[in-house]
């Protein structure tokens, strides 16, 4: 008799979890990605910071509307639209609209956020970590460096 109030107290503890589960990036050990962690702001684009359960991850919103992943597999060449936001580099994936994509180009390692364009903005994420992302070192082209199509 006693175990059922146990069980509806873990399950209860389990669905207010604040822990949003995330995959590590295959380079997330990077030194680089563990310096853009510890910067990670407490808010994007009015969205508050959850906890994720994967090494150089970051999450925002309830549900969570912005992912980031650090170690992500740098692109050198690509066609996707590039955007320089607050002096980093991204190109902007919106095959999966109204998700989108964002990752930086010209750095290494190389990051990663998921946005739902539904609840914030891929600029203002961007504008918000911008500040954690410049901790990756800028190492190959820029957007102003790509031919003009």
């Amino acid at each position: 008799m006693c175990a059922l109030p146990l069980l509806v107290a873990a399950a209860s503890l389990t669905a207010c979890s604040t822990t949003v589960p995330m995959e590590p990036a295959p380079d997330a050990a990077a030194e680089a990605c563990a310096n853009l962690t510890v910067r990670l702001p407490d808010s994007v684009a009015e969205q508050p910071r959850r906890w994720t359960d994967a090494q150089a991850t970051g999450a925002w919103g309830s549900p969570a509307t912005v992912l980031l992943t650090c170690g992500v597999p740098v692109i050198a060449a690509s066609e996707l639209a590039c955007q320089t936001v607050d002096g980093v580099d991204w190109l902007v994936d919106d095959a999966e609209a109204p998700r989108y994509r964002l990752t930086t180009f010209g750095r290494e390692p190389a990051a990663e956020i998921y946005v739902d364009y539904d609840v914030v903005s891929g600029f203002d994420a961007a504008m918000s970590l911008s500040a954690a992302i410049k901790q990756l070192p800028q190492v190959g082209p820029t957007c102003s460096d790509r031919p003009e199509s």
